[in-house]
């Protein structure tokens, strides 16, 4: 770590905690070098500072205000599949209700969670926030169900993942540049978002944060929209250990609280004591494996970001609760064979006769597999837009 010469004050492992009498910059403006100075006193030895990325494909100048992973984060936000998230499916199909979480709910709840990980572990927290935003970004509509019908659809024809089809979408299918195809991120956050490269390295702690994050949201906000649908009640959740504990906690605490205000509560309560145990069990990790660089991480074998034990053991009763009573609940079931059905029927109208696809992707039909065009288009749509894109199909009275 650089040691610093100036006054600010660093705690006894040599990490800045707070600026001292005559650290304050002399100007009021912070330019992106001084804030790539201010990670590398800040920020721990195993965080990915800006100042050391490989950098983007196509070379561009940097920002004069942002750091790289910053303009990453920002060039996900603006994207236009970050804002169809809004109307594609979690677990609840779009029109059941305007209460349950979408994807771009899911994703900015799942940053939330992320950057609070990062921040107490002293690591880049906008690159961890750049992947995290990032990382549902090649579901297709209908959550899981719309993901298996396009993967059977194209399972002779290069297969499809949403983690690969999000990396397609921000290296290739996302348009903003004049010189370049996609948003041109750097290496880091490219990384991140390929869970299932083939690497000689392990991930930075960064995209393991996002990984984590993930989980959280992901089984706490389900179980929130779970009751709220009326799928799963808090009186069989009194069965799971994890969910009992903070309940009686809860309860004890707010005696006579209405079931709105509890439920959140519990909810809150759970984040936050699974949150605070990856952070504090994190940390013994990586001072039990002595990792104290970039290059450690990278060598490490395993996952260095994660849970307890304890909270391991605890947690799995609680995600086979939501398999079993939410995902295989038989509404929830009867929604997804719909929407397979939806999406498979369009797909074989589309290959059929692949002209009428809208002028965007029927230029491409020239120099690219007409499946892989197909299922680009199909992925990309939301849930709204692929109900109505099947009235249109199937409908006679629709109009097209």
């Amino acid at each position: 770590m650089k040691k610093a010469t100036d006054n600010n004050i660093y705690d006894e492992n040599g990490y800045f905690v707070g600026a001292g009498p005559r650290a304050c910059p002399k100007q009021n403006v912070l330019r992106r070098e001084e804030a790539e100075e201010h990670e590398l006193v800040f920020l721990a030895p195993y965080a990915m500072k800006s100042r050391f990325s490989k950098g983007r494909v196509h070379r561009e100048p940097e920002h004069p205000y942002r750091t790289c992973y910053q303009r990453d984060r920002d060039r996900i936000i603006h994207s236009t599949a970050f804002r169809r998230l809004e109307y594609k499916t979690q677990v609840f199909v779009n029109h059941e209700g305007d209460y349950y979480r979408t994807r771009l709910t899911h994703s900015l709840e799942a940053a939330q969670i992320a950057r609070t990980i990062a921040r107490a572990l002293r690591l880049n927290e906008n690159l961890t926030e750049a992947i995290t935003l990032a990382h549902d970004l090649g579901h297709g509509p209908f959550g899981h169900s719309g993901q298996d019908a396009l993967k059977e659809l194209m399972k002779n024809h290069g297969g499809f993942d949403h983690n690969q089809q999000g990396i397609r979408i921000v290296e290739y299918l996302e348009e903003r540049y004049p010189d370049f195809k996609g948003l041109n991120l750097t290496v880091e956050a490219l990384e991140g978002m390929n869970k299932h490269a083939k690497r000689s390295e392990s991930p930075l702690l960064e995209a393991q944060i996002a990984d984590t994050a993930d989980e959280i949201a992901y089984d706490n906000h389900d179980l929130d929209d779970g009751i709220t649908s009326g799928l799963i009640s808090e009186q069989e959740l009194q069965k799971v250990s994890l969910w009992q504990q903070v309940s009686q906690e809860i309860t004890g605490r707010y005696p006579g609280t209405s079931d709105e205000i509890r439920k959140y509560q519990i909810i809150k309560t759970l984040i936050d004591r699974q949150v605070s145990d990856v952070i504090s069990s994190t940390s013994a990790r990586l001072k039990e494996q002595t990792i104290d660089s970039v290059e450690k991480v990278r060598s490490f074998k395993g996952k260095l970001i994660g849970f307890s034990d304890p909270m391991s053991r605890l947690r799995i009763p609680l995600r086979r609760f939501l398999s079993e009573n939410l995902y295989h609940h038989y509404r929830v079931v009867r929604m997804a064979d719909k929407a397979a059905r939806f999406i498979k029927d369009i797909f074989e109208v589309y290959i059929h006769k692949p002209e009428q696809l809208p002028n965007t992707s029927r230029n491409r039909l020239k120099d690219e597999d007409p499946y892989r065009v197909v299922c680009d288009y199909i992925a990309g749509m939301t849930d709204r837009y692929a109900l109505d894109e099947y009235k249109k199909l199937f409908e006679p009275y629709e109009r097209v």
